[in-house]
């Protein structure tokens, strides 16, 4: 199965998610997915194996509970593929940033002026 037939799935992103704090337990991840997707335990289970068989989780056995943390690889692997389109808004990122630092050098200038004009002092109205 490809990557993004894996992460193309809602309840296994959020399974990812909450995996992604922590290392939990199969219960603790079917109690969250259940009261937010409505689905059965054994559903839960599958997407978990699904998980675990394409390497975005493992599972460790700890008395008669099981484990499971999030595999790092896989994502990295769709990091590396999403780095070619990284530009697509990287650009407009940069743009955003350059338009915010402007816009609190104008709001500084503004402030700066009003404080040194004694003409606008509110103790004179």
């Amino acid at each position: 199965m490809h990557a993004f037939d894996v992460l193309g799935d809602p309840v296994r992103r959020r399974i990812l998610e909450l995996l992604a704090g922590g290392e939990q337990s199969s219960g603790e991840v079917t109690a969250v997915i259940q009261r937010e997707f409505g689905i059965s335990q054994p559903a839960v289970s599958q997407h978990l194996r699904v998980l675990r068989d394409n390497g975005f989780a493992s599972v460790r056995a700890e008395g008669t509970r099981r484990l499971y943390a999030v595999e790092p690889a896989p994502l990295r692997e769709v990091d590396q593929w999403l780095e070619r389109f990284r530009g697509f808004w990287t650009q407009h990122l940069d743009a955003l940033a350059t338009e915010l630092v402007r816009g609190r050098r104008e709001r500084r200038a503004r402030d700066d002026r009003t404080k040194n004009d004694p003409t606008d002092d509110p103790k004179d109205t």
